[in-house]
């Protein structure tokens, strides 16, 4: 009786400080970035890393079309590299010698099969001049998928050759690992690289999208946010929410009309040169001319308005990156939480790894070349561009035939009764 009367204020002061303490972390969580004092030290890391981030970025920009696919293709190897890294077991790898390896081993014959689709054409017209290098070129690009497939069998033998008993369960589960961050990781980053080469408008705009976004998403939510959005991202607010969503479809409006105007941004790339570019901007690059109503008052300066037609595309773009992309940020978050890490690496400063900058990006590079696709490659045809085409990849005796039976067609439309 002396022990369980001598214990029972310990227990009860230890419960009562348990209920304390509980209640001060349930009031943390509900204290938002408004009136955490460590966040302007933050604020200042970010900023300082971003400034430097949006310098080189604008850098590589200028730079032209290949200088920014190497840029893509660094950061693939940089989110190859953080992602390989969350499943590796040091004891385990250590049994397996050359295992890391095999898995770039894996990474760099997929980075070989898709950049060889997508840049076999142009790098083909590069080199047209040059007849030697032409006849080189054309024999890789013909044995290319075998070449590919040759090096991945090499490494789905190497792979069985070394299974070792105790390890299988960690090194099929490596396997399925790497395979997976190549269809993530390749998948998003191919369509990328294919909308740099359609324009580098059709890159820049939805990357500068997205910044503008995480940006705005950031001072709404730290200066004004008091509203949790989603559990899986506390630090994320209604208010940072809708805030960077009218900033971004404002901000894609206006910088579709001023990035629209160079055609160094909007001409596509036929080769592989960093050669200056001067082409037809085509229709969607044409400003139209729109009267303001008579409704309007009359100290506004404009009568009319111009507009041109690619801005329309450009505001659903910003539709996407400001409702639907930052949900890439969100399952990045779950993927964290779910391997109870805080980021996924450390290259950026106040930013995390370089996974952590691009979970959104990824997406609305997917979403930005299939609505190009769906919407506006078709509207951009042109008679140089087709004429470009045929002369390429047309041999000369399919040239003739093509002329013969448009002629024939042509005169059949021309005499056929109306």
């Amino acid at each position: 009786m002396q022990n369980g009367s001598s214990q029972t204020p310990w227990v009860w002061h230890r419960r009562h400080s348990n209920e304390v303490v509980q209640e001060a972390s349930k009031a943390n969580e509900t204290h938002l970035l408004v009136n955490d004092q460590s966040k302007y030290r933050s604020m200042l890391v970010q900023a300082y890393s971003s400034v430097w981030m949006i310098g080189g970025f604008v850098s590589i920009i200028d730079m032209g079309h290949l200088y920014i696919t190497a840029m893509i293709v660094v950061i693939q190897i940089f989110m190859a590299r953080e992602l390989f890294n969350l499943l590796r077991r040091a004891h385990e790898d250590r049994r397996l010698p050359g295992f890391r390896m095999l898995n770039w081993h894996f990474f760099f014959t997929a980075m070989l099969f898709v950049y060889g689709r997508i840049l076999s054409q142009r790098l083909v017209n590069t080199v047209t001049s040059d007849k030697v290098l032409y006849q080189l070129v054309s024999k890789f690009i013909k044995y290319h998928m075998i070449a590919c497939y040759s090096l991945y069998i090499a490494s789905f033998v190497w792979f069985i050759l070394t299974l070792k008993k105790g390890m299988y369960k960690y090194q099929f589960g490596q396997y399925a690992w790497t395979h997976m961050i190549l269809i993530v990781v390749f998948t998003q980053s191919a369509l990328i690289v294919a909308n740099i080469f359609e324009g580098i408008f059709w890159f820049l705009l939805p990357a500068t999208l997205i910044i503008i976004n995480d940006i705005a998403a950031y001072f709404f939510g730290f200066f004004f946010g008091r509203t949790p959005l989603i559990k899986l991202s506390p630090k994320k607010t209604w208010e940072g929410f809708i805030g960077a969503s009218f900033t971004t479809m404002i901000s894609a409006f206006v910088l579709a009309n001023i990035m629209g105007r160079f055609q160094w941004l909007t001409c596509p790339r036929k080769d592989l040169s960093t050669s200056w570019l001067q082409c037809d901007p085509g229709p969607l690059f044409r400003p139209e001319y729109y009267t303001i109503p008579k409704w309007f008052p009359e100290w506004f300066p404009w009568k009319e308005m111009a507009v041109m037609p690619v801005q329309w595309h450009a505001f659903c773009l910003g539709l996407f990156a400001s409702i639907i992309a930052p949900f890439g940020g969100f399952f990045a978050s779950g993927f964290k939480r779910a391997f109870k890490i805080k980021d996924f690496g450390d290259s950026i400063p106040g930013h995390g790894g370089i996974t952590d900058r691009m979970d959104c990006q990824m997406v609305m590079a997917v979403f930005a070349y299939i609505y190009h696709q769906s919407f506006v490659a078709g509207q951009s045809l042109m008679v140089e561009t087709i004429l470009e085409q045929i002369l390429m990849d047309l041999t000369l005796e399919k040239q003739q035939a093509l002329f013969i039976k448009l002629g024939q067609i042509l005169n059949e439309r021309m005499t056929a009764p109306s």
